[in-house]
């Protein structure tokens, strides 16, 4: 059954609020897409969203009733495009996974990559360590440069590297935070070769085998956003500035982490509201004059 137009109008406004209230940042960097590319993201965006806040903020109550809850999302995922009558986010995802129909995938490596936060609370080696950051980070990258139709044979490299640049970037801010979840993201192999336990690096002891921690964590990190850059020259310049606005992000809160002298345990590093203007703004400008001249 089709959906009206208004209908549909209505379910990618709702998309479009669910991505402002979760990340204003990428909101107005999403809003000057033009209008089809737009709503696509802000769809993808939503659902994402949504996946990760049944894992991240149902966490008194039973593991088995979060994973129903995943369930039912991946049997919707399916619905949704076949043109039933959905409602609220379904109708606006339904509608981009018609026109974009490899996402599909993608959003279900999203809700893979979340089941693994109830199964899995430690990693052994950096290689399943990649793994999660592909799902839940590069999927959705792939999703992306789908929307924006890139067609290059590296252009899934590079997007998935950018994804576990982001993802790593997030997993040393978050390093306390995720403990107190249960989770631990740095690899078993990596504390036993810096002498270093989950424990001491959050009570802040062996502080000096913590620094060569993290700085080697940073460096990897670094090397995923160069190979994850080479993606931007492949897009097309009226969408480009969208994921280099991530990038820029991500990267910068990297740059704080080091800044603080890597000291994610005592405070929340987060970026103020000039750093993100200062990035965000040109991009934005240097957008606005492609357009002009195109």
């Amino acid at each position: 059954m089709k959906h009206s137009k208004s209908e549909i109008n209505n379910s990618y406004n709702f998309a479009a609020r669910i991505t402002k209230s979760a990340s204003s940042n990428f909101y107005y960097a999403f809003k000057i897409l033009p209008r089809e590319k737009r709503n696509a993201i802000y769809a993808g965006y939503a659902f994402c969203r949504l996946v990760d806040d049944i894992v991240d903020k149902n966490g008194d109550i039973p593991k088995k009733n979060i994973e129903s809850q995943l369930l039912e999302l991946e049997n919707k995922l399916n619905e949704c495009v076949k043109r039933k009558k959905n409602k609220g986010l379904w109708i606006a995802l339904g509608e981009s996974l018609r026109k974009y129909p490899k996402n599909l995938s993608h959003l279900k490596d999203v809700i893979d990559g979340c089941r693994m936060d109830l199964s899995k609370k430690r990693y052994e080696n950096f290689n399943q360590l990649t793994e999660y950051c592909k799902k839940v980070a590069s999927s959705t990258g792939l999703a992306m440069i789908e929307v924006f139709e890139v067609n290059h044979s590296k252009a899934n490299k590079y997007a998935t590297d950018l994804g576990i640049a982001l993802q790593l970037t997030n997993i040393l801010r978050d390093i306390k935070e995720d403990y107190g979840m249960g989770r631990f993201y740095i690899p078993e192999d990596e504390l036993k070769n810096f002498k270093i336990s989950k424990k001491e690096i959050i009570l802040g002891k062996q502080k000096e085998n913590f620094l060569k921690l993290m700085k080697f964590q940073s460096r990897r990190a670094k090397q995923f956003f160069v190979s994850g850059e080479k993606l931007l020259p492949l897009i097309n310049k009226k969408y480009r500035f969208c994921p280099e606005i991530m990038k820029n992000i991500y990267f910068e809160i990297l740059t704080e982490i080091e800044k603080n002298n890597f000291d994610v345990i005592n405070k929340k590093i987060k970026l103020s509201k000039i750093q993100k203007f200062k990035i965000i703004l040109p991009s934005i400008i240097k957008n606005f004059y492609t357009g002009l001249f195109r």
